[in-house]
């Protein structure tokens, strides 16, 4: 797959997936399971591959211009 996840938003994707994260252990109630959304940011992060990114066709990484 060809990665479209940029540096900065991949640094914004693990800053708001570790506290989401982070929700499961602080919070109490039904609501701390949404904290598991973290993970897929983080897995987006780590993959550097959105798959929502691939749907709407955003690309926040550069292209690479490859000449012949």
């Amino acid at each position: 797959m060809n990665t479209n996840v940029g540096s900065v938003d991949r640094a914004v994707r693990v800053i708001l997936g570790l506290a989401l994260l982070s929700a499961v252990f602080l919070m109490e109630g039904p609501v701390r399971w949404l904290g598991l959304i973290g993970l897929v940011l983080l897995l987006t992060a780590a993959f550097r591959v959105c798959p929502l990114y691939t749907v709407l066709g955003i690309k926040t990484c550069p292209t690479v211009n490859k000449h012949t």
